[in-house]
């Protein structure tokens, strides 16, 4: 049953983001092709990456990963910034023109939260941070994300 409701929930989130993206299809305005939606949000959760992070991670040649870099900074989605402490080394950062697309589904993950915060009394929200941070620190050890203030 848990595992059912999670799944239900988890395919909300996507199908409202899919409807999202398809809705700037019909007025031309995405340019990300289904791969490079999946690289912007991995680089947006890695939270900065380096070419050679980025490549470790999802599991390709630095080439492969290099190519698709610059087909995303060509499209105006990430930029490289040179590292403060190491000047051979770069860093992908999102851009603006990203941020506002990607708020497509985190705007309404944010009218769920707040639909969550009305619905429930605030020791059960608490449990259900706890929870999910239980969920995402301890039992998902496989996939590590950089902690965001």
């Amino acid at each position: 049953m848990l595992e059912q409701v999670f799944n239900e929930v988890y395919t909300k989130f996507k199908l409202h983001f899919y409807r999202s993206v398809f809705g700037r299809f019909q007025k031309r305005e995405a340019s990300l092709t289904t791969v490079e939606n999946f690289c912007m949000e991995i680089i947006m959760a890695l939270g900065k990456p380096t070419v050679n992070e980025f490549s470790s991670f999802v599991g390709i040649s630095a080439p492969n990963a290099a190519y698709k870099i610059n087909n995303l900074i060509q499209k105006g989605y990430i930029r490289k910034e040179q590292s403060e402490t190491d000047k051979r080394e770069y860093h992908l950062v999102v851009t603006q023109k990203y941020i506002d697309y990607y708020n497509i589904s985190y705007g309404y993950l944010s009218t769920v939260m707040d639909r969550i915060k009305k619905r429930f009394p605030e020791e059960d929200v608490a449990k259900i941070e706890e929870m999910l941070s239980i969920i995402s620190d301890e039992l998902m050890p496989e996939i590590p994300l950089p902690k965001h203030s």
